[in-house]
């Protein structure tokens, strides 16, 4: 009978079809006056608080320029393109994301995208992992980053930062329509799990499902013989989200985080499991009135076990929970 069993046929959802064309519009964010020991690609603020960089298709700084935020538990490194990883407990044999350690390409395993329904083009929040014609302005400061960006009309203002003790990381996106038109988008958030210290090793054991009380996608990994019972959760506050665990899926045959086959799809298949190329991707889907600015917060960390994931995730839903978060950060760095 095990012989004879039929595959699980994997689900087919269907490509986006574009309503409207889209019109590429190259747009220059300038950086601030008077930056501080400008050297080309960065410079100070005129208050010394944020280092400030200018990164594009022909500004590109000469290695990955990279800030820490921490607390003394949990933490992420994140670049001036947006790459980075993310770990729990212990840098190296606790990572939640991979780390590549590739100073040339400066590769990471999460990415944000923003993407127009209605043209059916996309982009990240970041410079990288899409690659686009416009300007990206990066603000590392005393515990966040801050990313800003305009594309097709769209500002985008990503914000990233960790809490002050919990072991739980915001991305928070601000999106306003500047093009003079109602939009539709969507905001999709993308991890690749490691719960271990190497991803080839790790993925195999890697279970993730969706918490019956929470919502949020759970991952866990069995036989990480130090932490065992650890499991991450990669969460949102959306409403109307699709979700997906399966890498495969996201990225596509012969595919990369610069152009995934998900992100030509018009949803997320809800695939999760055993058995999966590991990941948790979120979208989230939301109209925009011309001049109209919106929200969409990512969270990605970690609990002891299922019942402490479940409280942190629901301690910290809702902007009211991530802006006091952000306040001690900033309070915390200017004592």
């Amino acid at each position: 009978d095990f012989v004879k069993r039929q595959p699980v046929p994997k689900p087919v959802i269907p490509y986006i079809i574009p309503v409207l064309k889209y019109s590429p519009l190259v747009t220059v964010i300038p950086l601030p006056e008077n930056l501080v020991y400008f050297n080309g690609s960065g410079g100070f603020s005129a208050d010394g608080s944020e280092y400030i960089i200018r990164v594009d298709n022909t500004n590109r700084t000469p290695a990955p320029w990279v800030n820490v935020l921490a607390n003394p538990g949990f933490g992420t490194i994140i670049s001036e393109s947006g790459s980075g990883y993310t770990w729990t407990e212990n840098a190296h044999e606790l990572r939640l994301t991979p780390w590549n350690n590739d100073a040339v390409s400066d590769r990471g395993g999460e990415a944000f995208y923003l993407r127009d329904e209605e043209s059916g083009h996309f982009w990240s929040t970041s410079f990288l992992p899409t690659v686009s014609d416009s300007t990206y302005i990066t603000r590392h400061g005393f515990g966040y980053s801050v990313f800003e960006h305009i594309e097709a009309g769209i500002f985008s203002e990503m914000l990233v930062y960790t809490d002050l003790e919990a072991a739980v990381k915001f991305t928070v996106i601000k999106i306003r329509n500047n093009s003079g038109r109602p939009r539709k988008l969507s905001a999709t958030g993308y991890t690749e799990w490691v719960l271990g210290d190497n991803r080839m090793k790790t993925a195999m054991h890697i279970h993730t499902e969706v918490d019956p009380d929470s919502g949020a996608l759970f991952a866990k990994n069995q036989y990480n013989t130090e932490f065992a019972g650890r499991v991450a959760f990669f969460d949102t506050d959306g409403i109307k989200k699709t979700l997906t665990a399966d890498r495969a899926e996201f990225i596509g045959r012969n595919g990369s985080l610069k152009n995934p086959d998900a992100m030509s799809r018009i949803k997320l298949s809800g695939r999760v499991g055993l058995a999966l190329d590991p990941c948790a991707a979120i979208q989230v889907s939301l109209n925009l009135a011309d001049g109209e600015e919106k929200v969409i917060i990512f969270r990605l960390g970690a609990g002891k076990d299922s019942v402490d994931a479940c409280n942190i995730v629901q301690q910290f839903r809702g902007t009211a929970a991530a802006h006091e978060s952000f306040e001690k950060v900033k309070k915390y760095w200017k004592h």
